[in-house]
């Protein structure tokens, strides 16, 4: 079967002008369709949608092949694109896409065509093939460019046959393989190979794809090997490289830094396979170690938490509109938000839903990393986090005439457990939120990992009790104990220190300050203890205001809360507007937050900001509170005043100065998006 077997003149359109990727994706479906070979187009053409979605079919270099494969294709076919000005396709390497190849394959057993596509993929790794094809004035020439390079060029397996070459006495091993084995499985090889050569090192490539694996290494060529490279995103046998000299990246690697992978294995700088005999590896799951594996993990926590913020953080917002509605919006209450029937229950079920998001941050952080295990000492961690230790005053034990009944209730242990172990009265806040949240996550996984290989040489009848007894026992106990005796109280002691150097700059009538510190700590841990410090003094100074009757004290008091809600409503809109305008520094799951971002920051939802902060922390947290902390001090300055504890723009009518208000929200929040721009890097999906 040849290339051209597959493509339909009908099928191929030399002067397409989408104008954004789904209309790109859409456009060549319908030419798909035009070719016949297809029984239902809107079922492949949810395939393709879906093939989109697990990563970016725009490889790199101009080229972009989406595909989808199953019982909607009647036959193997293609259809192809030529692109006159280019179209943002989320490309690997950020360029338009000027080349498309669409590939239909049908679910069955007959797997010929997928050598054809196979080499058609690599093929268009050769630079002046492209360019041919994208010069092409008629569709009769644009096949006939295929079908003389088609001739000219070797099979699959034979072309993978002939790779081991090179004259610097270097000898490299590869395993490339993507989720659906038809093109970047076989472009990765393509780019090893042509990197090799280059630098003059032998090579033997294994693809692992949809025609199951080719060219495989054996025993002796591993040996042989002085370094193996796994470019994959899909499962490889990986026992066979413990020893070994390895580099492990994503396929997409091999497409577009392959130079960089060969560059490594001539170093001799990679590091030692040291991952046992394990029969098969998900190279998603396989640890890397180092930063990459850390943000694997913490990205676990994030996708998992992300709907709970959303759908949660909107059902709140949705409540200030219905008290907004219903004219309690100018009252200053404190029960804004659940004065009527209706708003209470929405403000209570979306409060128990952003009431689970520390916790599954941190569950889904220690399954990660433990896997199941780990799950429930993540959930408790993250529980813990969230509600901070318990108030001594609520149980049997802190009644001095319950003690002396019969002086068991405390002894000298059940003492330090009173002092330690629980939040004395008066005392300050222990809850760490969603920073606490991220420990907690990781710590429960690493626990886990480490009772793992403790209870490793216990005997086999004993495995059904680890995961049901031992893993979650012991490690609920440890979690509990580092969390309780450690990061609560260090959380409780900055609370207390934070809560004293507001009340210092309120005494001092240093408005600007305050207004500044006030709007910076609302952005800097978004409802973890420092957002919660600003937010208790706010709402502690305006009951205050409320029972005094000293004018220049209720002036501090309430642009005091203005400053607080003003910085709480800066990150989630900074975000929305960088997720407009700076959409390569964002995944397609975060960019996909921008209208919710927008309305929880008007409704003085800082959460929304989490997930983007818990993912890249060192570049937004710094983002947020610049922007927030110049939103507090322009409030502090243009004298705004707020007389509710929240609400955002549904409590507009208590603000003084509001379209000052405005002005400084505004600004606040385009200085938190252009930091994001300049100071966050392109994604990778």
């Amino acid at each position: 079967m040849r290339i051209t077997d597959l493509l339909d003149k009908r099928s191929i359109e030399l002067n397409a002008f989408p104008n954004s990727k789904q209309e790109a994706l859409d456009m060549a479906v319908e030419l798909m369709g035009k070719g016949g070979k297809l029984k239902d187009k809107e079922a492949y053409r949810k395939l393709v949608y879906a093939r989109e979605e697990e990563s970016t079919t725009g490889v790199g270099e101009g080229i972009a092949i989406p595909h989808g494969k199953g019982n909607a294709v009647k036959e193997p076919g293609l259809a192809a694109m030529v692109i006159k000005n280019g179209v943002d396709f989320e490309a690997l390497d950020d360029e338009p896409v000027d080349l498309l190849f669409l590939i239909a394959a049908p679910d069955t057993k007959d797997n010929v065509h997928l050598d054809v596509l196979s080499k058609l993929s690599m093929m268009l790794m050769d630079e002046d093939f492209r360019n041919n094809l994208k010069n092409a004035s008629t569709v009769d020439e644009f096949l006939k460019i295929i079908d003389e390079a088609d001739e000219e060029r070797k099979d699959v397996d034979e072309k993978l046959a002939s790779t081991s070459h090179g004259d610097s006495g270097i000898k490299v091993v590869a395993v490339t393989s993507c989720p659906t084995g038809i093109a970047h499985t076989y472009m990765a090889a393509e780019g090893l190979e042509k990197a090799a050569k280059k630098a003059g090192v032998a090579i033997k490539i294994e693809t692992r794809g949809s025609s199951g694996a080719k060219n495989v290494l054996s025993d002796a060529d591993i040996e042989a090997a002085d370094c193996v490279i796994v470019a994959a995103d899909a499962k490889v046998p990986m026992g066979r490289f413990k020893g070994k000299k390895l580099i492990q990246r994503k396929v997409a690697d091999g497409i577009n830094k392959a130079d960089e992978l060969i560059e490594i294995a001539v170093s001799g700088k990679a590091p030692v396979y040291e991952g046992g005999a394990e029969k098969e590896s998900d190279n998603s799951k396989e640890s890397k170690g180092g930063a990459h594996s850390i943000y694997t993990w913490l990205m676990a926590g994030v996708s998992h938490m992300l709907p709970l913020v959303v759908g949660g953080g909107i059902l709140v917002a949705l409540a200030f509109l219905v008290d907004t509605i219903a004219g309690y919006g100018a009252s200053g209450s404190g029960n804004f938000g659940s004065i009527t029937p209706l708003a209470a229950l929405l403000k209570y079920v979306g409060g128990l839903a952003m009431g689970l998001m520390v916790p599954v941050l941190a569950g889904y952080i220690a399954y990660a990393i433990a896997d199941r295990p780990g799950l429930a000492v993540g959930f408790v961690g993250g529980l813990l986090a969230a509600n901070g230790n318990a108030a001594l005053s609520g149980f049997v034990f802190s009644d001095g005439a319950t003690i002396s009944l019969d002086g068991k209730a405390l002894g000298s242990f059940g003492k330090f457990l009173a002092q330690l172990g629980f939040q004395q009265d008066g005392g300050g806040a222990t809850v760490s939120g969603f920073l606490g949240g991220i420990v907690a996550g990781f710590l429960a996984g690493f626990i886990v990992l480490g009772l793992q290989k403790l209870c490793a040489k216990m005997p086999a009848a004993l495995d059904g009790i680890k995961p049901m007894l031992i893993y979650p026992l012991v490690g609920m106990f440890c979690i509990a104990v580092l969390m309780i005796f450690i990061f609560n109280p260090l959380i409780g002691w900055l609370n207390t220190e934070l809560s004293e150097m507001l009340t210092q700059l309120g005494k001092a009538d240093a408005l600007w300050a305050l207004g500044l510190v006030l709007g910076a700590m609302m952005a800097i841990d978004m409802g973890g203890p420092i957002n919660k410090a600003a937010y208790v003094f706010g709402t502690g100074m305006l009951t205050q205001a409320a029972g005094s009757s000293d004018p220049n004290f209720q002036k501090i008091a309430y642009i005091s809360m203005a400053s607080v809600m003003v910085g709480g409503m800066c990150p989630p809109v900074g975000i929305a507007l960088a997720n407009l305008l700076f959409p390569k520094k964002f995944t397609k799951a975060e960019r996909g937050t921008t209208i919710t971002n927008f309305i929880m920051g008007a409704s003085f939802i800082t959460e929304g900001a989490i997930p983007f902060a818990a993912a890249d922390p060192g570049r937004v947290i710094p983002c947020t509170l610049v922007g927030s902390g110049v939103a507090g001090l322009l409030v502090a300055l243009f004298e705004c005043t707020l007389m509710a504890p929240h609400g955002g723009l549904f409590v507009v009518a208590t603000i003084g100065n509001p379209l000052l208000y405005l002005v400084a929200w505004a600004v606040g929040s385009v200085i938190t998006a252009i930091m994001l721009g300049i100071l966050k890097k392109n994604v990778e999906e």
